[in-house]
């Protein structure tokens, strides 16, 4: 998924409008309309910590993780490398204790999260 790869490498504007695309597209009601906006949120908290906004990150973290804790138990498990329960857990876990990322040698960002979709 192209939107995994972007978010993985910490380019979480743009692992956003990759799935924003998808869900517009996604049924309405449909669980994996509920995981897009999930992962479109989990985004757009990386994005916030970035900027260095601590209370906008939870804020959107939190939103992420209940729309995660909604789905079914195995729902894309296979998909994510992780349980959406335990993606929620990790995505409000690493925003509330999120500080500004330092940038690596190659001068990209580090990703902000510790996890990685899609990598069991």
């Amino acid at each position: 998924m192209w939107g995994e790869d972007l978010f993985n490498h910490g380019y979480y504007w743009e692992a956003h409008e990759a799935w924003e695309g998808l869900w517009h597209l996604a049924d309405k009601g449909s669980t994996l309309r509920a995981l897009l906006k999930g992962l479109i949120l989990l985004s757009a908290a990386g994005v916030k910590v970035r900027e260095g906004k601590r209370a906008a990150a939870r804020r959107h973290a939190g939103r992420a993780a209940g729309l995660l804790r909604q789905l079914p138990d195995q729902a894309f498990s296979g998909e994510l490398g992780v349980s959406p329960a335990l993606l929620a857990d990790l995505a409000e876990v690493t925003a509330d204790a999120a500080t500004l990322p330092r940038t690596a040698e190659n001068g990209k960002p580090e990703p902000v999260f510790a996890f990685f979709l899609g990598r069991a």
